[in-house]
């Protein structure tokens, strides 16, 4: 494939370029172009989402992928639109929690993949996570206001992890990576594609939260046909509790600004949380059926 023509497109945290892209004939695609040491993670990425186009979930159409001189290029048909956390808040609050619905139910069906034969044991598995979040929040030089109560829930809540499923997952499913393209929620970026617990897969929820509870809500109670059980909730705040820790760290790289959007996140998660008291969120509007 030739491109003739290439516009940047500047978003996300990857570090990979993006590209809106023509070929000869005007056909629009999206490039991402990565280092070489992605490309087996790129060509598992794009099996995973022409898997879940196959099953009729709304995803764009991978349609090739290459390694060449300056990295491997991996793209996908283009898709008009808008981004979904830009246009979410104007929406009307019923039409936020339907297109929140809409997302847990693709969600439930993009979890019929399984995970690949030979999967670390879960449990096993995200202590090792839990262990180096916490180890590298107290070697961080800065702290949150009240991060002790990550801490002692994170440790009080472990065993919540025994005997939990895998399945494959999108791995960065929230707005930030959704667009509405001819008044359907399409689902973007899986390039951070993973195997794990399902119900983690809604650790980035947070993001959505903030932006419309409404959604968020829809996109759990859509998932599940209704409420959720007590135990997804539990889980839920400890996958959480685990990523609010590690994103401090992680934040100081990037400068003040990052720092300040870190704290906030933890303030509010903290203020839903009672300081991780309960464990239903004070977002959550749900129980309503999906």
């Amino acid at each position: 494939m030739e491109f003739a023509k290439l516009e940047p497109v500047e978003y996300g945290w990857s570090g990979d370029k993006k590209y809106h892209a023509w070929d000869a004939d005007g056909k629009e695609y999206f490039l991402r172009v990565c280092a070489p040491e992605k490309e087996d993670l790129l060509r598992k990425a794009q099996e995973l989402q022409q898997g879940a186009l196959d099953l009729g979930l709304p995803v764009t159409a991978p349609r090739g992928l290459e390694r060449r001189e300056d990295g491997v290029y991996a793209w996908e048909e283009w898709l008009p639109g808008q981004m979904l956390d830009s246009v979410l808040p104007s929406l009307p609050q019923e039409k936020q929690r339907s297109l929140g619905v809409d997302a847990g139910k693709i969600l439930k069906r993009l979890h019929s993949f399984p995970a690949p034969e030979g999967v670390e044991d879960w449990e096993e598995r995200f202590n090792h996570k839990i262990d180096r979040k916490i180890r590298q929040y107290r070697e961080c030089p800065l702290r949150y206001e009240n991060g002790d109560a990550f801490l002692r829930y994170l440790e009080e809540n472990r065993g919540c992890l025994a005997g939990r499923p895998q399945c494959r997952q999108h791995g960065d499913y929230h707005v930030g990576n959704m667009m509405l393209s001819g008044g359907r929620l399409f689902i973007i970026d899986f390039d951070r594609f993973d195997w794990g617990d399902p119900w983690e897969e809604f650790n980035r929820i947070v993001w959505c939260a903030q932006l419309s509870p409404a959604f968020a809500s829809g996109m759990v109670d859509g998932y599940f046909g209704g409420e959720p059980p007590l135990e997804f909730w539990r889980l839920l705040a400890l996958y959480i509790a685990s990523n609010t820790l590690g994103s401090l760290p992680w934040s100081i790289p990037y400068g003040e600004e990052e720092i300040q959007v870190t704290r906030q996140q933890a303030g509010e998660i903290l203020t839903w949380y009672d300081n991780m008291e309960r464990v239903v969120p004070r977002w959550y509007q749900g129980g309503k059926q999906a």
